[in-house]
């Protein structure tokens, strides 16, 4: 069973994870994802743990699409690969047009095209074969890498809802999906197929203050879950009613109130809290209803973040 856990985590320089990722495999770690938003970039936090420790495959969860050119894509991947041969998997995807087009001045256009183009380039790109192709949303002429991996780097593609997961099924090696309940899986699980590794990023408060867990939920779900993409993910999972007031209330400004409206049943859906054995077993209900690979991302990781990394691992 893979076990994943989201570096690096907030509050914690990137140079003092160096301890707490020797210890990773140890405590039962298998991977290691990173994540790009308004942070750090995805590749380098790979490449440093690269180095720090053997013994885990590695990828970021994800890459946009659009933020990079293509060549560019390909170049830090060829990097990070080279750095951990047979152990790295890139993950790829469309993003959002908050991080696109409000943040990088890049037009949010026909993202199934693109992230579809981009996937169909890299698994050329990454043999180290010249590529010279026009796809429906760019060109390429005459690009070759210089420091092709001596392994091949397989391919996971952030999917969501079924047209995007079908494309993970035939073209990529992995499909990463997010915000997702135990009960989701099944659904995904029947549209990909039973054989593709399947991802997941999960959120983990460790605090048994549920309270307290509850109130962290209710604002990263009223932040995210109205971002379109993820409010029709949620209709075609059939959390459209649980959303439906946040939503309505987010879309007239009312943030406050929108937030307020999440209800319990859906933070504890999503968000897993509880002692360190109530956040594994309910990680492990994701691996019992078809996920592959769990990846944790702790919220909050208190004063020990090595500490509650080790009780949040499948060893305890």
């Amino acid at each position: 069973m893979r076990w994943g856990i989201t570096l690096p985590m907030q509050g914690l320089s990137l140079p003092d994870h160096r301890d707490l990722v020797a210890g990773l495999t140890d405590w039962g770690y298998t991977d290691v994802w990173s994540a790009e938003t308004a942070g750090v970039d995805a590749f380098t936090p790979l490449a440093l743990i690269s180095q720090w420790n053997p013994g885990l495959r590695l990828g970021p969860a994800i890459v946009p699409v659009y933020t990079r050119g293509p060549a560019l894509i390909a170049q830090q991947a060829a990097t990070v690969a080279g750095l951990a041969p047979g152990r790295f998997m890139l993950g790829i995807g469309s993003s959002s047009p908050a991080i696109v087009e409000s943040w990088n001045g890049i037009a949010f256009e026909e993202p199934f095209k693109r992230t579809r183009d981009t996937l169909r380039f890299l698994r050329e790109a990454l043999t180290g074969e010249k590529v010279t192709a026009t796809y429906d949303t760019f060109s390429v002429k005459g690009f070759r890498l210089d420091n092709a991996p001596a392994e091949r780097v397989p391919i996971a593609l952030a999917a969501l809802r079924p047209g995007m997961l079908r494309l993970a099924a035939a073209e990529a090696d992995a499909a990463i999906t997010n915000w997702l309940g135990y009960e989701d899986v099944p659904k995904v699980r029947s549209v990909v197929g039973p054989d593709l590794e399947l991802l997941a990023r999960i959120f983990v408060v460790p605090t048994e203050d549920a309270k307290a867990a509850r109130k962290i939920g209710r604002f990263m779900i009223s932040s995210y879950l109205t971002v379109p993409v993820y409010a029709k993910f949620h209709e075609w999972l059939g959390n459209g009613p649980l959303l439906a007031k946040t939503q309505e209330l987010w879309q007239a400004g009312d943030r406050k109130a929108a937030n307020a409206a999440v209800p319990d049943e859906l933070v504890d859906r999503l968000i897993i809290h509880g002692s360190p054995e109530q956040c594994v077993a309910h990680v492990r209900r994701y691996v019992e209803a078809g996920l592959t690979t769990p990846i944790l991302a702790v919220v909050q990781p208190g004063p020990d973040p090595a500490a509650t990394l080790r009780s949040l691992s499948p060893r305890g």
